[in-house]
């Protein structure tokens, strides 16, 4: 897989509408789990994508140092032997004088090959650290997204099992409706009432007999009073 395609993948699924996608699915938690695991398993091959260019970036960065360093050593050893020549020549020994300024010469085209790679290097170097830049950037992003997934899957469930349960709730009191125990607790509220008034029917009869015992027992007592007093008058 190119960086191309990788970057545009990471970018298109980035920017990805996730309300839009939802309104238009007929089963929005299937779609959701579906878009889960897309975006996982897209998050992991870019992953990997990305681990790739920045090692080959590292790459690139760690030869282009050592073409820097190579420069800076060839430069070095280019002024030792230009500097043994001119000792040697200002002391008469030409040959070998001769012989130092052509290793300086040496040394100095290869410091020219060294500074060339490495100026080569560089706008490649720049130009992938910018592509794994906008790589990072849109991993950083997708997960974000796959994050906002997560949760609205989440809150979806869980609003459908909210859903579920009052549905199941409504159809308990329908069908309490249809039963109406409230007609068996009117029957049953009947049933303790005329209980209550045979009781209450008992009561007053036990009370209306006593008042009879009573009245027959003050009407002995009155018939004793007047014999007593008619007594007393004859005597």
């Amino acid at each position: 897989m190119s960086k191309q395609t990788i970057l545009g993948r990471v970018t298109q699924l980035a920017k990805a509408n996730i309300n839009a996608l939802l309104d238009q699915a007929e089963d929005p938690q299937k779609m959701l789990d579906q878009l889960i695991r897309d975006y996982s398993n897209n998050i992991t091959e870019a992953e990997e994508a990305v681990a790739a260019t920045i090692g080959n970036l590292r790459l690139m960065e760690q030869d282009h140092q050592e073409d820097v360093a190579a420069a800076k050593e060839w430069g070095g050893k280019a002024l030792a032997a230009s500097r043994k020549g001119d000792e040697l020549r200002s002391g008469g020994q030409v040959a070998e004088a001769d012989r130092f300024d052509n290793l300086a010469k040496v040394a100095l085209g290869r410091q020219l090959q060294a500074e060339k790679e490495a100026r080569t290097a560089e706008p490649t170097i720049a130009a992938q650290t910018e592509v794994v830049s906008k790589l990072r950037t849109g991993l950083d992003q997708m997960k974000a997204k796959l994050g906002e997934l997560q949760a609205k899957r989440d809150e979806l469930v869980a609003r459908a099992k909210s859903a579920q349960a009052q549905n199941t709730m409504m159809d308990a009191v329908k069908n309490i409706d249809v039963l109406d125990p409230t007609s068996e607790l009117s029957r049953f509220e009947d049933k303790v009432r005329r209980e209550e008034a045979r009781a209450m029917g008992k009561q007053e009869l036990a009370a209306s007999s006593l008042d009879a015992q009573f009245e027959q027992l003050d009407a002995l007592g009155d018939s004793a009073e007047i014999e007593a007093r008619l007594a007393a008058l004859k005597g």
